[in-house]
Parts: structure tokens; sequence; C-alpha cells
């Protein structure tokens, strides 16, 4: 089993417990964790904080999807003038 499964296997708990539209952003996260799992091997902070600053970056990237999506619908309304 991979580091960054076995980190994915111990939030399952955390993940169940996230509103459905949250869980595919937490998903999303871990994701991106596995593009650098060559250098999480080598560090393994198990730090009571550590849920905290998931959660904000799970509220992050709520955030920045939304933007996204707001960006999207400016874009095709000024297209749509055009």
């Amino acid at each position: 089993m991979s580091y960054t499964s076995q980190i994915t296997t111990e939030w399952d708990e955390y993940r169940r417990a996230l509103r459905p539209t949250d869980q595919a952003v937490f998903d999303r996260l871990f994701e991106y964790a596995q593009l650098h799992t060559d250098p999480s091997t080598v560090h393994k902070p198990l730090f009571v904080e550590t849920p905290i600053l998931i959660s904000i970056l799970l509220e992050q990237q709520i955030q920045i999807d939304d933007l996204e999506d707001r960006l999207d619908h400016i874009e095709d309304d000024l297209n749509d003038r055009g």
C-alpha cells in the first residue's frame, strides 16, 4: 500500500462525514497530493493540527472552484454580447 493510499484510508471517517460535494473536493486534494508522493514519503508529520489544515484547504478549494465558475459565467456573458 502506498503512503498516500494509507493516508487516504486513515481519513475515510472524516471524508464520510463531509457533504457529498465536499467529498469530491477532498478527493481532488488527495489526487493533488499523489502528484507529490516522493517528497511526502520523506516527511511523515502526525500533528493534531492536520485536520484543521485539511479543512482550511477544503474551504479554499471550494472558494477557488466558485470563483472559477463565476469567471466562466462572466466570460460567457461577455462573449455573447460581442
